[in-house]
């Protein structure tokens, strides 16, 4: 699958000129940053923006930094003028991952994009690695703290996630809603409370965060198939 990359420049010419030079990329085309933005703002899966400095309206720069402080940035190859080192030391202070002077030859425009394209695929593979790592921590914080009433909130900020985002990607990870992992790990719990100790159902219920008895055990009936009595027996006449 080609690399999707969304180029900004108010050149049509120079548009027409990347996609007969690197035909091996996806582009999406803009005229101008405002224009950009609008393309960033809606849903994309864009590896890379290559941007010129100097456009009408709003200028390459202003646009950096306002993808860069974005909820979702992207990386950005800067095109500059000839001999612009001020020019690129602001765009790099403003965060760009790079920067080509114009004019230039498709030999060193190519090593720069593939250059940012690698980049970004080492990115997302760790992103990838550190959003599994999170997951897993979530998992051994309900866990080690199902007798008590852990909350969405309280596992995001563990992890230093948003509650909203933490539900969607532990749900693509484990299969599971946040909610049933929960109630899964109270009854594994609720299961070794029964097995190894003498206290009384109600007594399980409450160190397990349920305000009443008969809510833990409908659960746990719907869950375990069978009744916390019950259980407890049969487990002990094993």
């Amino acid at each position: 699958m080609r690399r999707k990359i969304l180029l900004v420049d108010d050149s049509v010419e120079l548009r027409s000129e990347f996609r007969t030079w690197f035909p091996e990329y996806s582009f999406t085309e803009a005229a101008g940053a405002a224009e950009a933005l609008r393309a960033l703002a809606r849903p994309n899966d864009f590896d890379l923006v290559i941007m010129d400095v100097q456009m009408p309206g709003m200028d390459g720069l202003t646009a950096l930094e306002k993808i860069k402080s974005s909820p979702h940035p992207r990386r950005v190859l800067i095109m500059t003028g000839y001999s612009s080192k001020e020019t690129a030391i602001k765009a790099l202070t403003a965060r760009a991952d790079g920067y080509v002077e114009k004019p230039f030859d498709i030999k060193t425009m190519r090593a720069a994009i593939e250059k940012q394209l690698l980049a970004a695929a080492g990115a997302a593979t760790a992103g990838e690695l550190d959003v599994e790592s999170k997951v897993e921590h979530v998992k051994r914080f309900v866990e080690a703290n199902c007798l008590g009433r852990v909350s969405l909130k309280e596992a995001a900020a563990s992890v230093f996630l948003s509650p909203k985002y933490l539900s969607r990607v532990f749900h693509e990870r484990t299969g599971m809603k946040f909610e049933d992992f929960k109630l899964k790990a109270r009854m594994v719990r609720a299961r070794k409370l029964l097995r190894s100790t003498s206290l009384s159902v109600k007594q399980v219920s409450s160190m397990l965060g349920y305000s009443n008895a008969e809510s833990f055990i409908r659960q746990f009936e719907k869950i375990v198939k069978d009744t916390p009595s019950c259980y407890r027996k049969n487990r002990r006449c094993r």
